[in-house]
């Protein structure tokens, strides 16, 4: 049978040809919904034929559900962000839900594209990379909205997140260096405001200080790779530059290490060692080979979406924070230390002792 209207088919039209009721038609294209075999292969004949798709936005009407998750997300030049929304597409399709993304501004802050995320009834909203105000948190909370944050977090904790232990991993990776024997020190920050970045810079310097260290140095690279090379720059044209780098992210720290070798002649691990965070995958690429502290992505993406389906089937959001372990993958960019160092499911990892 050929189409013999322009206009958009309806599934009063599918229930015509048919032969059943429209209810059928709707229970045929809902998962988990009752419809005897024979009825549903008559219903997907007529739709075939018909060249029937469901109106999501109109079943969203009748049942105040979207089954959409709105993802805002910037910085798609570090490569644990692209990584991050595949595995979000994935999780969300496999629960029937729909990922609509939303880039977000390179300073971090949503509140701008607030209302075009409210316009299109999402069920929930992951934030990753950026942050939202307090206000808009609230009022999330007020529209029955739950709200995630991925690889952030809030002082005031309106919202659930999920994130690695940022400050204790930078303490691993300060007692790295320091078991490698490294006297002169140097952090490269990401944003300042970012809560991921202050944990880490707090986690390292802290130690390095309580562990009696006397050179250290941060600089901003605001996960920009200009800014960075110019952090690089300073450091390395310094009277006494640093043998030990802490990157806030690897796309710094990859940056870093491109900048020490061919504009400065160092070699790594031999005159510099350096150290990010993310294990992202150019990080395990032997052109760099560097030593990373992971963030999980399958299991932080498991975790988001856990919470959020966990708040939206209940319509009640209680704030959660979750934190999911990672571990120091040592690769060749950093000198290792005599002892601590494991091999554990194919890969080294650091297994932290204490610094005399």
């Amino acid at each position: 049978m050929k189409r013999k209207t322009f206009g958009p088919v309806t599934s009063q039209q599918v229930a015509q040809i048919a032969g059943v009721s429209q209810s059928a038609v709707s229970r045929t294209f809902t998962p988990g919904a009752s419809i005897s075999p024979a009825t549903r292969e008559k219903v997907l004949k007529a739709a075939r034929e018909l060249g029937y798709r469901p109106n999501a936005i109109a079943r969203s009407l009748n049942t105040a559900r979207s089954r959409i998750v709105g993802v805002v997300m910037s910085y798609f030049d570090n490569q644990f962000y692209p990584q991050v929304l595949e595995a979000l597409a994935q999780k969300l399709d496999d629960l029937n839900y729909h990922l609509l993304l939303f880039v977000g501004d390179r300073d971090g802050n949503v509140d701008r594209i607030f209302d075009q995320i409210m316009q299109y009834r999402v069920d929930g909203i992951v934030l990753a990379s950026v942050s939202l105000s307090v206000e808009l948190s609230e009022e999330c909370v007020a529209a029955g909205i739950p709200v995630v944050l991925f690889n952030r977090s809030e002082e005031n904790a309106t919202a659930s997140s999920v994130n690695t232990d940022n400050e204790a991993a930078a303490q691993q990776i300060a007692e790295f260096l320091l078991a490698g024997d490294h006297q002169h020190f140097a952090y490269v920050a990401g944003l300042a405001d970012s809560s991921a970045n202050l944990a880490r810079q707090k986690g390292f310097v802290t130690t390095l200080q309580r562990h009696g260290a006397k050179d250290i140095r941060v600089v901003q690279g605001d996960y920009d790779a200009q800014k960075t090379a110019q952090a690089a720059g300073e450091l390395f044209s310094s009277p006494q530059p640093p043998d030990a780098i802490f990157a806030a992210n690897d796309h710094m720290a990859l940056m870093i290490m491109d900048i020490a070798r061919y504009e400065y002649g160092l070699r790594i691990p031999e005159d510099l060692s350096v150290i990010g965070y993310d294990d992202t995958g150019p990080s395990g690429w032997p052109s760099y080979a560097l030593t990373s502290a992971s963030q999980p992505v399958d299991a932080m993406v498991n975790a988001t979406v856990a919470l959020l389906m966990k708040q939206i089937e209940s319509e009640s959001i209680e704030p959660e924070q979750v934190v999911v372990p990672g571990v120091l993958v040592v690769r060749h960019s950093a000198r290792r230390p005599q002892f601590g160092v494991i091999e554990k499911d194919g890969l080294c990892l650091f297994q932290p002792q204490e610094v005399e």
